[in-house]
């Protein structure tokens, strides 16, 4: 199995100022630039601030060629909201919705570029304890956001494959050549996760 990334580039080991910058500081930038999103009204504005999270991308040492892995799952889909948009509302409302989702995979992507998966979750943990009052677990939702992203290039990567081999066969138009496979692969991840996670005692509801 080929991996594959999805959305948001992987870790790249690095001295940058951004490797260095707290984990909270990079939380916030995430979150600034999630609130921007709603707040943005010029397509203008938008593409200043993307050229900026780009520019700070590059910065990192993470490369153009992974910056465009972090981006390119989401050019068809960006593609078609932008052409809807564009049909709606226009030109320049269809540039920022399009921009804003991009500022949006950027900073998430220089988050993960720039922090160890561990560490990362580490501080999921330490930001989700003040929630333990209420009944939350923070160990259990880190453990949550790790499956997550080790199990959505897994499948990623078993799509892809599975498209390759049916392309292959002539088949790449018959969906349950593509379908089939995929699901029973998942379903087969999905069960060595969650026996992985009996054997050491997590996963279970405690009583």
């Amino acid at each position: 199995m080929r991996g594959h990334g999805f959305l948001l580039a992987s870790y790249v080991p690095g001295n940058s100022l951004l490797h260095r910058t707290p984990l909270a500081v990079k939380f916030l930038l995430v979150f600034a630039c999630g609130l921007a999103s709603f707040v943005i009204v010029d397509w203008r504005v938008s593409l200043a601030v993307l050229g900026a999270l780009c520019g700070l991308f590059l910065l990192t040492g993470a490369g153009i060629k992974r910056l465009w892995g972090a981006v390119r799952p989401l050019a068809a889909v960006l593609l078609v909201i932008g052409l809807f948009q564009w049909w709606q509302l226009g030109a320049p409302t269809a540039a920022r919705i399009v921009l804003n989702i991009l500022v949006c995979v950027v900073a998430a992507s220089l988050l993960t570029a720039t922090t160890p998966v561990q560490q990362l979750l580490d501080g999921v943990v330490k930001a989700a304890t003040p929630f333990r009052k209420f009944g939350a677990d923070p160990e259990r939702f880190a453990l949550t956001i790790g499956i997550m992203l080790r199990s959505i290039p897994y499948i990623a990567g078993t799509f892809a494959d599975v498209r390759d081999s049916a392309r292959a066969r002539g088949l790449e138009r018959n969906p349950r050549a593509l379908v089939l496979p995929v699901f029973i692969t998942s379903v087969a991840f999905a069960r060595q996760t969650g026996e992985a996670l009996a054997a050491r005692g997590l996963g279970e509801a405690e009583d």
